[in-house]
């Protein structure tokens, strides 16, 4: 059975909650800006990425509330003062970013109120977070409202004027270890993801090379029971059919008993292996 929510018939009875738990897991950008008169605020968004390198682009959407249609402070201060600074969030201040989302009124410094440490920024008004490994100063090129209703979102366009990195988080090459930055991501009602060596694995991306694709494989292959769409895509993302090397007692298993070998070669991300046992 497939559950269908036809939008455009105005069936959006819990769409916020189909959406945010269906287009997961959302990176946190962790906002802090101020007023005009000198307010300081920080509050979280899921609804986040980066959408440009040159120039570089970050965008965030606060959400109007539901509830009672109006606007969250960051919205309100983005208007007034066109800066702020994105931080991302760890597992390791975790708790103290969802106290800082508590719908405190404007006069309330989230700083004070979830225990973060500000720094003064090099180029702009808000302040950077030190308890953050990465901080963005931006400049708001653009404001873009997208409704005026509870639950309409507004895209804030950010451009980066100075990224700070904590150097604890790079490795050995200076580049980011994801790892060591230990990332929260957000999914849907209560739930967030860690960052650990059980969620996290390498895909060999074909960026050098032209995959062959799963449609040119040997049909005895394009066709297994055994092996999935994903384990045919890594053996599809050779150029060519290799050439086999030599022969091997496996080479007298029947089909089913090489695939199901190939299948654990490949879990190990031996693929060149496992095209051996498979030809």
């Amino acid at each position: 059975m497939i559950k269908t929510i036809d939008i455009q018939s105005g069936e959006t009875a819990g769409l916020y909650q189909y959406l945010s738990a269906a287009v997961t897991p959302r990176p946190i950008a962790f906002v802090s800006t101020i007023d005009s008169e000198g307010n300081e605020n920080l509050s979280p968004f899921s609804f986040f990425n980066v959408f440009s390198v040159n120039p570089p682009i970050l965008v965030f959407s606060p959400v109007r509330r539901v509830r009672n249609n109006t606007s969250k402070h960051t919205l309100d201060n983005v208007h007034q003062v066109k800066e702020c600074v994105i931080s991302l969030v760890t597992e390791e201040i975790a708790q103290q970013v969802s106290l800082a989302s508590c719908d405190f009124d404007k006069e309330t410094n989230e700083f004070e109120k979830a225990g973060f440490t500000e720094i003064k920024s090099d180029l702009i008004i808000p302040s950077r977070i030190k308890e953050s490994p990465i901080n963005f100063e931006c400049k708001v090129n653009e404001v873009i409202t997208l409704g005026e209703e509870g639950g309409a979102g507004s895209l804030v366009l950010c451009e980066v004027l100075k990224m700070h990195i904590d150097e604890s988080v790079l490795d050995e090459n200076n580049a980011i270890d994801p790892f060591k930055l230990n990332i929260v991501s957000r999914l849907g009602a209560n739930w967030y993801g860690k960052t650990n060596k059980d969620s996290l694995y390498e895909i060999a991306k074909p960026i050098s090379r032209m995959g062959m694709g799963i449609d040119n494989l040997p049909e005895e292959i394009r066709k297994s029971v055994i092996l999935t769409g994903n384990e045919l895509a890594i053996l599809a993302s050779a150029e060519n059919i290799p050439a086999k090397k030599e022969f091997t007692p496996i080479d007298k298993k029947n089909t089913e008993e090489k695939h199901i070998l190939a299948k654990e070669l490949l879990s190990q991300g031996k693929a060149e292996d496992a095209w051996q046992i498979l030809l």
